[in-house]
């Protein structure tokens, strides 16, 4: 982790000038393609609070993944694009419990924030993708997101000058689903949040957090224990916990049993990074929680009771002030 901070946060500040707590949630109806406000420079350098990288793609792969991902093209009837679901002014989530693909079809879990992904284990809720460039490519297949299968996307791009110009003078070559997953992921890994109030505190800078932040952070390292699954630089151990969320006569739904057919698997979802979390409600897998007093609320009391629910569920000794502190420091990570 940088232990000084960088001094160029206005560069970096820059990517996420339109993520501002309070920005109201877009209408439900999801054909509108938001534009591309983004800076015309996106941080290449990991931000302050952040471990650093190793170099990644070439700013014209970037850009070819940055053009695809508010383009329309990789949906079966060009009516959305990745940005639909994913809209920088709610830190790359759409602000409704569950996104509407092709036809009006539901997905079937929230829509997580792309921030960060960089530092990704594995993704998806269940984690079903072993790398960023496995995961672009399933909303794309996927027939309620978009629906398109790959060779046909591949086929419209290398049929479009344009596109085909662009990946033969990136990778020298037609696209291919190799280069497709590629340019998607190289462009969501430059979408990263850092040098927060938090970071700056923990560098020594005490005027960085208000009192109720400090108290909040004081918390959420003790009594709160909240750094057993977001703990680390990125506020997440990458891992998968049963809360009991959805759990429904104490069966919860399948998880990650979907993927590695474990029953003890069964409820578990990824853990979310905190960074940006004021942005990004609804919250959890099913988009059941509305606001972050609702989601300290329900780990207040322990979550919510299975047969499989982690052990590190357990109610926690809160008060009203404690509340209050605690979603302080949470937004404190998201400025």
């Amino acid at each position: 982790m940088l232990m000084t901070p960088r001094a160029d946060r206005a560069l970096f500040a820059g990517i996420l000038v339109a993520l501002v707590p309070g920005t109201p949630a877009p209408s439900q109806e999801r054909r509108v393609i938001p534009a591309d406000t983004l800076p015309e420079r996106l941080p290449i350098e990991a931000p302050f609070g952040l471990p650093e990288r190793k170099p990644g793609a070439s700013e014209e792969i970037v850009r070819i993944g940055r053009t695809l991902f508010f383009d329309p093209v990789l949906s079966r009837d060009r009516s959305i694009a990745c940005a639909s679901c994913h809209q920088p002014a709610l830190g790359f989530t759409d602000g409704t419990v569950l996104s509407t693909g092709i036809d009006g079809q539901r997905t079937l879990h929230n829509t997580p924030t792309l921030l960060n992904r960089a530092y990704g284990e594995r993704f998806m809720w269940d984690g079903r993708a072993a790398t960023l460039e496995e995961q672009v490519l399933i909303p794309v297949q996927d027939p309620r997101e978009m629906d398109l299968s790959i060779e046909e996307a591949l086929a419209r791009l290398n049929a479009d000058t344009d596109y085909s110009k662009l990946f033969k003078s990136a990778v020298g070559r037609d696209a291919d689903a190799e280069s497709l997953g590629f340019a998607l992921a190289s462009f969501i890994r430059r979408l990263t949040l850092g040098d927060s109030p938090v970071d700056r505190f923990r560098a020594g800078e005490r005027g960085a957090l208000s009192p109720e932040a400090r108290s909040g952070l004081w918390f959420y390292e003790s009594r709160g224990g909240c750094w057993r699954c977001h703990g680390g630089a990125n506020f997440t151990d990458e891992g998968f916990h049963n809360t009991g969320v959805g759990a429904v006569d104490g069966t919860s739904a399948e998880g990650r049993l979907a993927v590695t057919g474990d029953s003890a698997d069964r409820g578990r979802f990824k853990t979310p990074t905190l960074r940006g979390v004021a942005l990004t409600a609804p919250y959890m897998h099913d988009g059941s929680l509305g606001t972050l007093e609702e989601v300290v609320e329900f780990y207040r009391r322990g979550g919510r009771p299975n047969e499989h629910l982690d052990t590190a569920m357990q109610p926690i000794e809160m008060s009203d002030a404690d509340a209050r502190n605690l979603i302080a420091f949470l937004r404190a990570l998201s400025e």
